[in-house]
């Protein structure tokens, strides 16, 4: 993917999303010793960065494509990105959702017009579900975050920040799926000046920091950690990207993302997810490191339960 790819993708996408802001807290900056420029994407339509990404993969469709519908399995914000995503663009989006995700989210991909189907609680399940959309209604399959196009998308968010600020060192990201770091990694590289992206990601679920050292997609034995946008893996199409392009991961503690969020809702006074907050955890916890550097960081949303925070 190159440069015309992601200015030819920002362009297209620009009608059906909002350029989100971006905002500073001197007295976050005095705990951390950095000069922090927080891109705050839970201001983006549908509350997080994912509505980037599902918007440009349907517009890249045919139209005997988008005649027939999307489909995709999320538990969370992507379900809710490309309903809303295929609703604005006129599109049928067919939602398959584990019988386990919470209703709230449910609620809201049904309110943003999605079709939403119920699995079982198990990748299997939920592959098998899709496929079976695909066979019968002919929808085209859209992958959260291994596909080319959303990766691309993603990547508007961070070409956005360095838009407004071209001077920044790192741009620091939350790793799940991958689509947002590999995007974020291409947009630094594109329209950054030497400025360097680094993926943040729990202890518990670590995938993707030791498929940098191995060299191949490693996989997650457990899954718990209360950034519950984070527990998806890496796929053949961002690991390339990300092999070659991110600095490096840090890891974080489920005690440092609570201290982290915590931080952001008080000091920032806006709403984030736990999946939110690592990147300024992985600041914090590296402090001499990023001493004096001007730092991105990528808010990625704001959908929570807030009869479910963890403070």
């Amino acid at each position: 993917m190159d440069k015309k790819q992601l200015v030819d993708c920002h362009n297209r996408i620009k009608p059906h999303i909002h350029n989100t802001p971006v905002i500073k807290s001197s007295l976050i900056n005095s705990i951390t010793g950095a000069d922090i420029y927080f891109k705050c994407d839970n201001f983006q339509k549908m509350g997080a960065f994912k509505m980037r990404g599902a918007t440009n993969a349907i517009l890249q469709l045919h139209d005997s494509q988008k005649s027939k519908g999307v489909v995709t399995h999320s538990s969370g914000n992507f379900a809710q990105a490309l309903s809303l995503a295929a609703k604005s663009i006129g599109v049928k989006a067919y939602i398959i959702m584990p019988s386990t995700a919470t209703e709230i989210k449910k609620i809201a991909v049904k309110g943003y017009g999605g079709i939403l189907i119920e699995c079982e609680p198990n990748l299997r399940a939920r592959e098998k579900a899709a496929q079976k959309i695909v066979e019968t209604k002919g929808a085209t399959f859209i992958h959260p975050s291994n596909d080319d196009q959303v990766i691309l998308g993603q990547g508007t968010a961070c070409k956005e920040l360095i838009e407004k600020y071209n001077n920044l060192d790192y741009i620091l990201a939350p790793v799940g799926g991958g689509g947002l770091i590999a995007g974020s990694a291409l947009a630094a590289k594109y329209f950054g000046q030497n400025c360097k992206v680094i993926g943040a990601e729990p202890y518990e679920v670590d995938d993707a920091y030791r498929s940098i050292i191995s060299g191949k997609i490693e996989t997650n034995k457990t899954t718990n950690t209360i950034a519950d946008g984070l527990k998806t893996q890496l796929g053949d199409k961002n690991f390339p990207i990300i092999k070659k392009e991110v600095h490096s991961i840090i890891r974080i503690t489920e005690k440092e993302i609570i201290e982290s969020m915590k931080i952001i809702w008080e000091r920032l006074k806006i709403v984030c997810e736990p999946s939110c907050s690592l990147p300024l955890a992985a600041v914090i916890k590296n402090n001499t490191f990023f001493k004096g550097k001007k730092v991105g960081i990528i808010i990625s949303g704001g959908n929570v339960d807030l009869k479910n925070l963890p403070f």
